[in-house]
């Protein structure tokens, strides 16, 4: 089957009615990723709009969470400015603009608590499946 510019607008147009945030969350549930939170932060900063924290039990599962969000991410026609620590594995940041993604080891996340440091920030409910 060939696939025209019209199928890609189509699927985009569909991808655009889930927040990113949201397809994040997906994946990183699909990775059986711990600790999911999502913090709005349209009220307290301009750098970003959503955070998206999770953990990951040992380095290669941190390694899968990111990949995956990467993936689903990429297929909603999102494509990252920038991802630090992945080959470390404690705390994986991937900057897509105004989202996002905090991507931890327990201990990692223990340490920074993003969540305190942003406890101005609203936390998004995240809807079940």
């Amino acid at each position: 089957m060939l696939l025209t510019k019209t199928d890609f607008r189509e699927a985009g147009a569909i991808q655009a009615a889930v927040p990113g945030w949201l397809v994040a969350v997906r994946a990183a549930e699909a990775k059986k990723a711990t600790g999911l939170k999502v913090l709005n932060l349209t009220e307290v900063t301009s750098f970003a709009d959503y955070f998206v924290i999770c953990t990951g039990a040992n380095s290669k599962q941190v390694q899968a969470i990111a990949d995956e969000i990467g993936v689903q991410l990429k297929h909603a026609g999102e494509l990252p400015n920038s991802m630090e620590g992945y080959s470390q594995a404690e705390w994986v940041l991937v900057d897509y603009g105004d989202l996002l993604i905090h991507v931890f080891s327990t201990k990692a996340r223990e340490y920074y608590s993003l969540e305190r440091l942003w406890r101005n920030a609203r936390s998004v409910e995240i809807p079940s499946e």
